[in-house]
């Protein structure tokens, strides 16, 4: 768990500290239907060097992982960031999945929204992603227990299934609406007084 939370805040941190501009989706995603499965993880940080010239980075999180990178241009607030700063990361998936009778194969659609701090204020930023497509079940397995399904272009995939209850009526043919949500949000908050 360690490392994961490592590579999270450094991925995070480094490649998206701060987001840059981006454009909100013009029509927001439908709320996922059925059954969900959801993860979160939170990294929690404090800025052990900057360096505001060379755009230099060090982060220690709390479990004692230093972090350092060279923070891009795209950073906008990086001067509002100083030694004994919080750096806080949020990150959650989420799959939700509808088993539906008939139905088609549909390709995926994608929306994609987030937003930053304004100029001026202590870094902050959030982005989602939200991914929806349709799939065929092509086989079941019940022993394993897994299910095999086709997907839009073609391709087939074999998935463990962690609860067989939930097979109770699903059958080869039956489509599945699979809705596939993660975001990420970043705040910078000032060193706690002393």
């Amino acid at each position: 768990m360690k490392n994961f939370r490592a590579a999270l805040a450094a991925a995070c941190l480094a490649g998206a500290l701060f987001t840059t501009g981006i454009a909100l989706a013009e029509t927001p995603a439908a709320a996922p239907q059925g059954e969900a499965v959801l993860a979160t993880t939170e990294v929690t940080a404090t800025v052990t060097a900057i360096d505001h010239k060379t755009r230099d980075v060090t982060l220690k999180t709390d479990d004692g992982q230093e972090i350092s990178f060279v923070a891009s241009e795209d950073v906008k607030n990086l001067a509002q960031v100083n030694k004994g700063d919080r750096v806080t990361v949020g990150y959650a998936e989420e799959l939700a999945y509808e088993v539906k009778k008939g139905g088609k194969v549909a390709d995926a659609e994608t929306v994609v929204g987030g937003g930053r701090a304004e100029a001026g204020e202590k870094p902050a930023g959030a982005i989602a992603r939200q991914t929806t497509m349709t799939v065929l079940i092509t086989a079941i397995d019940p022993k394993v227990p897994s299910v095999t399904f086709q997907g839009p272009g073609g391709n087939s995939r074999t998935i463990k299934v962690r609860h067989p209850e939930k097979l109770q009526g699903v059958n080869v043919g039956d489509t599945v609406e699979i809705t596939y949500t993660e975001a990420i949000a970043l705040k910078v908050e000032a060193a706690p007084k002393k």
